[in-house]
């Protein structure tokens, strides 16, 4: 089966800037052209580019997806190197939950501590104009 790229975007759910993008980087292997010059794309390119789409939707980033891929041809040997990809990965969102949890407490405490009476008195812009009244950071 071959298919031109907007088949492939529409296969894939990747829009066709993001897919000549991926082509640009060596991501995709760029289709093979027709004597009309027009790209074709194959099973391979739809399930490279599923592949890609769903570790973007699980956060990792284009250098992890390329090692990964690189693994992925390789079928026979050890998964150890992907665990490890994948739990720096983890480590990393861990890490961004926690500050998340922070700035939601900070923010939570900023509001209960409002009065929400005049603006000179509102917790919420005390707390902006002055860093040192953040929590936030000191966490």
């Amino acid at each position: 089966m071959q298919i031109g790229i907007g088949a492939l975007s529409r296969e894939t759910g990747i829009k066709v800037p993001t897919i000549r993008y991926y082509e640009k980087i060596g991501l995709v292997p760029e289709g093979d052209r027709t004597a009309g010059n027009q790209r074709r794309y194959d099973q391979a390119d739809i399930d490279r580019l599923r592949f890609i789409r769903h570790a973007r939707a699980l956060g990792f980033d284009l250098a992890a997806i390329r090692e990964l891929l690189a693994m992925s041809e390789k079928p026979q040997a050890s998964c150890h190197e992907a665990d490890s990809i994948a739990r720096e990965h983890l480590a990393e969102v861990d890490r961004r939950i926690a500050q998340l949890q922070a700035l939601r407490e900070e923010l939570g405490r900023m509001i209960s501590e409002c009065s929400h009476g005049r603006i000179c008195d509102c917790k919420v812009i005390n707390v902006l104009a002055d860093h040192a009244n953040c929590l936030h950071d000191q966490h």
